[in-house]
């Protein structure tokens, strides 16, 4: 009685879920759950003779058993019934994904062939893309005359929540949170686990910068050209194996998977939004399959408008010699952006399928501030103060062209593939920014004229990737996985300065302060994985070798810089103990890479910031990183699941950004200068613990909880100022979301972040422009603690849902103040520090609508070259369980 309860429950809560899955994708053909299950099997196959040549004209027919309400006894219905085409294929779709069905295959001199079919929907932790595949059943090949072995079920399970977490990755649901409808992935990341977003976007995981990956692929867009209602999910993979790019410093990956090809079938959405700063947006998508063409778009346009304050005080000490700045300034910024993607895929024949899809996105922006500025300067018991004022003018504008060519193709062995893709992204920027500057004594009078100084600049990107993979399950329990890749970028930039003669009247050129350079980058990759099971022990062993150039051009010089690293070899090692059906225990080591660009190796002097000068390196080695990890993962009753992971990372010759005191050399603007450059410090290791809980507090109350304590140290005893940090840190993140009557939802979140060293290569926050405005770069500084609250709340309406309004507002508290301070020490009576504080567009209030319409097609899933789009971020440890 207990088991056939268990089981009764069971199979509602996977028809429940795809429910909720079918009508988040087509409300108006959401499951219909009078008499029948949901109609959205696919079974398909070819049928061939011994010789393995196809069979045209067989008669497919497919029967089950169903009780006959005339006579009150079972009988045998025929459910579809087709013959194959000249290939002998056969292709039967909307079948109920419950019950068992028998195929029956019969030919003009062949004996009948009889099957047995079911789905076989199990539950076991993976995900939907799982659940897809399962529903979505490929027979394959069909020999009459002989007797042919019943295809294994696929075990799936369908996942419920924002967060879906597995041992070696986790997956943030994009649509579960409503604190982010209408922004960019800049609000994303805010809720994602793991990840630490500054104010300016910039985003870290576990203290340090991540590789961005847009549907597997390196991407030239930012994370606010990114629109967040085009995004699916977010992968965090906090140490890949050998499948992927070695390249990124063992950093991890955020892997952003668009919505493109998640809504299989007849299917679309419109949205609108609107702010309290008074911007404005709206977006669409579509999804439309006919015959053997499936059509895919998306578009969106959104205003931009942003207010933000600062506060910038400043030291320099040299000798005798004392400089004080300090600076307020209240930024606006506005314009907009607009995001175009389209494509479709040609399913060929049952097992192959061809992807063409592009992507537009633009953007104009302008920035308007007009900051005050104190100065005093000390020399012995003499003191001198002033008062300056400053009006800034900017615009920037971004120009991104994309295109994708995927190709997919399904072996008759269930599970064995190869694909196989080209990716072409094509980025051009342009700006100019005017600043005046005067300065004034106590009395208002001029102590300096009016400079005015004007920059433009323009720069474009072009990043080609090829790659493929292939995948073979050798048997139910190994699983052997290759591919290959290229990568070419080709970027080129002019900068140009001027400053306002007011002899002549006209801007002239700084020519010490102009630049113009191109760079050619490329990279070349083989992989190799092989994973087995036996009994609960599993284990993944993988290598992967990578070759990179890259040359460098100072276009007016003509000098180049030239960097090449040889074959380098990457292995992962990947051990997993499942203790029981509810624990699992996992250790896990990768070696990483990470280059020094273009930008840190050209030794060029830039003068912009008269007090922070900076220049590159070209003695830069590249540094080499060692991950381990050591998870514990535990699943509750009602849903109740933890992972906790040990963490380590070590890396040798880190590649730091520094300050040193030098000889100035351009000798019209002083004697000696701060200038700063990058250097290879000794060492760095970073160690942690990091616990995810999710949990079910009630039937209408879900949490979800990220805690992160690390020790950051930074070894660089070798350098000429001897840059030594460390510091223990910690951060947390909790996200309630409540389900309450009458279809409304909210969802409250909260985070906080403890004192943080400053990861390599990053100074403090931005100042001014001018006296002692820029960023201390170098690795003496930390961030204060941080905290902030946002809330959202949704109301689902229309038939099936299918329409809803949410209001959400960030920051309700005001408390997300950044505050940065940074310190470079030369002596005992030189040095320089900086203490900056900033606070961008708290409390905004944003409206959002959205209707969905559409019908649900399941069928497409298993077709597509995803690959190209999320497949390829998938750890090989899932390939071998079942």
């Amino acid at each position: 009685m207990i088991k056939t309860i268990t089981r009764q429950i069971s199979g509602v809560f996977i028809l429940c879920s795809l429910s909720i899955f079918a009508m988040a994708q087509m409300p108006n053909s959401a499951a219909r759950m009078s008499g029948q299950s949901m109609n959205v099997g696919h079974i398909y196959g070819k049928i061939v003779d011994n010789n393995n040549k196809p069979i045209e004209a067989a008669s497919i027919q497919l029967t089950q058993s169903k009780m006959d309400t005339a006579t009150k006894h079972k009988r045998d219905f025929v459910i579809a019934a087709m013959l194959t085409d000249k290939k002998g294929e056969f292709s039967i779709d909307k079948l109920p994904v419950f019950g068992s069905y028998q195929l029956l295959v019969s030919a003009i001199g062949f004996a009948p062939f009889e099957q047995k079919v079911s789905f076989n929907l199990k539950m076991n932790g993976g995900d939907m893309s799982q659940m897809m595949n399962a529903v979505d059943k490929d027979l394959g090949n069909l020999k009459l005359k002989e007797d042919a072995k019943q295809l294994e079920g696929v075990v799936v399970t369908a996942s419920k929540g924002m967060l879906q977490m597995n041992i070696d990755r986790k997956v943030f649901n994009v649509d579960k949170s409503l604190t982010s409808v209408g922004g960019t992935a800049v609000d994303v990341m805010k809720n994602v686990p793991s990840v630490n977003v500054d104010i300016d976007g910039n985003v870290t995981l576990r203290n340090a910068t991540p590789q961005i990956f847009i549907d597997g692929r390196p991407t030239t867009l930012t994370l606010d050209q990114i629109p967040a209602d085009e995004i699916e999910s977010v992968e965090i993979i906090t140490n890949p194996s050998a499948k992927f790019d070695a390249s990124g410093g063992g950093s991890g990956i955020l892997n952003i998977v668009l919505k493109k090809n998640r809504k299989a079938g007849y299917n679309g959405n419109l949205r609108a939004n609107t702010d309290t700063r008074g911007g404005v947006g709206g977006g669409a998508d579509i999804n439309i399959k006919q015959g053997k063409i499936n059509f895919f778009a998306n578009t969106m346009f959104n205003q931009r408008k942003s207010k933000s304050s600062s506060y910038t005080y400043r030291v320099d000490q040299i000798d005798n010699l004392k400089a004080v700045l300090t600076q307020k300034s209240n930024p606006d910024n506005g314009g907009h952006f607009a995001f175009l993607r389209g494509g479709f895929d040609y399913l060929a024949d049952n097992r192959n399928t061809f992807t063409l899809s592009g992507v537009i996105v633009g953007g104009r922006f302008t920035n308007t501030d007009l900051p005050l500025i104190t100065r005093d300067s000390t020399i012995g018991s003499y003191v001198s103060s002033e008062l300056g004022n400053s009006s800034t003018n900017s615009k920037f504008g971004f120009d991104n062209y994309g295109g994708t060519f995927s190709y997919k193709h399904n072996f008759a062995k269930a599970g064995k593939e190869i694909t196989a893709d080209a990716n072409y992204n094509s980025s051009k920027n342009s700006n100019n920014q005017l600043v005046a500057t005067q300065y004034f004594d106590l009395n208002n009078v001029p102590k300096t004229p009016l400079l005015q100084q004007r920059s433009e600049g323009t720069g474009n990107t072009k990043y080609v990737t090829v790659q493929t993979d292939y995948t073979d399950p050798i048997t139910d329990k190994m699983k052997l996985e290759a591919g290959l890749r290229a990568a070419v970028r080709n970027y080129n930039s002019e900068n140009l300065n001027f400053i306002f003669d007011n002899n002549s009247g006209k801007f002239v050129s700084l020519t010490a302060l102009n630049s113009k350079y191109k760079f050619n980058d490329q990279v070349y990759a083989g992989y190799v994985t092989f994973s087995q099971k036996i009994n609960k022990f599993t284990y993944q062993l993988g290598g992967r070798i990578e070759s990179s150039q890259y040359t460098g051009t100072l276009i007016d010089s003509n000098q180049q810089f030239k960097n090449s690293f040889p074959f380098s070899f990457f292995p992962s090692v990947f051990l997993t103990q499942k203790i029981n059906d509810k624990q699992d225990l996992q250790l896990n080591y990768s070696r990483k890479i990470n280059r020094p660009n273009f930008f840190q190796l050209i030794p060029y002097y830039d003068f912009s910031d008269s007090l922070n000068i900076s220049r590159g390196n070209p003695s830069l080695l590249p540094e080499f990183t060692n991950l381990m990890e050591l998870s514990y993962q535990v699943n509750f009753k009602n849903g109740n699941n933890i992972i906790s992971t040990l963490y380590y990372r070590n890396t040798n010759d880190l590649i730091t950004r520094y300050q040193y005191r030098d000889i100035n050399p351009n000798k019209n603007l002083s004697d000696s200068i701060f200038i700063s450059s990058y250097e290879n410090a000794n060492s760095s290791n970073a160690y942690g613990l990091e616990i995810t809980a999710l949990n079910k507090i009630a039937k209408w109350w879900n949490l979800t909880t990220n805690v992160n304590v690390y020790n950051s140290k930074i070894n660089g005893s070798n350098l000429q100022n001897s840059v030594n940090s460390q510091q223990v840190s910690w951060f947390g993140k909790i996200n309630n979301n409540f389900t309450l009557p009458k279809n409304f939802s909210v969802q409250l979140t909260g985070d906080y972040t403890s004192k943080t060293i400053l990861p390599p290569g990053r100074g403090g926050g931005g100042g001014g422009r001018m006296f002692g405005g820029g960023n201390l770069s170098t690795a003496n500084g930390y961030t204060d603690p941080l905290y902030g609250i946002d809330l959202a709340i949704k109301k689902d309406f229309l038939k099936d849902k299918s329409a809803s309004v949410s209001i959400s507002m960030n920051d309700i508290l005001r408390t997300r103040v950044y505050k940065v301070h940074s310190r470079s020490d030369y002596s005992n009576t030189i040095f320089s520090y900086q203490d900056n504080e900033r606070l961008r567009d708290p409390q905004v209030v944003r409206l959002n609508l959205s209707w969905r319409f559409g019908k649900f097609d399941v069928s497409l899933f298993k077709r597509k070259n995803l690959k190209a789009e999320q497949e390829t971020m998938q750890n090989g440890m899932q390939g071998v369980q079942q």
